[in-house]
């Protein structure tokens, strides 16, 4: 298998160890895949994009739920850093390339979690962050399980391939309160042809559905300053 480490990597790699610390943004042939569905992860540039609208802090729960072989779990940890990552997949086969990866490319803070959800999220502690990657026909059911334990100005990104989908999920987590939008990503990479130069080899559009819960609202009492109760009487109309 090829190396995927970073300068100054390898030596650690030879001795068997994993590298303490690797830079964000992994090529995707840097993950174990299923076979024959190798490239059935989340690409790069849609994993940037929803990486950044998860809002995610160096403290931040994660939950990443249809992990797959963890493309965006591995990625949310490195920046969640001091926090938790939850990758819940039902899968038996993903969940093996899901742990070697956590096993290869690391960080620790990744918690393979083996269930369907949203059966399977019960016991995890409550998130900043929802990402669903996967979640078929019960997606509305995992939604509103990640609405109910969200907290307070947490984030819910779910990844769709059909608009209609990304649709109905909109709809469902804009009725549960959430400010949600979606983004369509269409992106193409670049292919040699035989006479050196290159064409665009268009990638399937993916769908991002984002939606942030407000924050907890302050006690405008608790930093009000001290005055004098109103004790002027008003007029009662007729």
């Amino acid at each position: 298998m090829p190396s995927h480490a970073g300068p100054g990597e390898h030596s650690d790699e030879r001795r068997g160890k994993r590298p303490a610390v690797r830079p964000l943004g992994l090529p995707d042939d840097a993950f174990a895949q299923r076979r024959p569905d190798r490239g059935m992860i989340t690409k790069s540039e849609v994993r940037a994009v929803a990486l950044y609208k998860l809002g995610l802090r160096p403290d931040s729960v994660v939950w990443d739920i249809g992990a797959g072989s963890g493309s965006v779990a591995l990625e949310a940890a490195a920046i969640a850093r001091n926090g938790r990552v939850y990758a819940v997949e039902r899968d038996a086969e993903s969940m093996r390339m899901l742990r070697e990866n956590i096993r290869r490319l690391g960080p620790e803070n990744v918690a393979p979690i083996r269930g369907e959800a949203p059966d399977a999220l019960e016991c995890l502690p409550a998130p900043d962050c929802v990402f669903i990657g996967g979640g078929g026909a019960k997606t509305p059911e995992i939604i509103a399980r990640a609405a109910q334990r969200l907290r307070p100005g947490g984030r819910v990104v779910a990844n769709f391939a059909a608009m209609e989908r990304a649709i109905q999920a909109h709809a469902d987590l804009t009725a549960l309160g959430f400010q949600t939008d979606i983004t369509m990503i269409s992106a193409s990479r670049a292919k040699p042809l035989p006479d050196g130069s290159l064409r665009l080899n268009a990638l399937n559009p993916v769908f991002v559905v984002s939606a942030a819960r407000a924050a907890a609202p302050e006690d405008a009492c608790a930093n009000a300053p001290d005055a004098a109760p109103n004790t002027s009487r008003r007029a009662t109309p007729r």
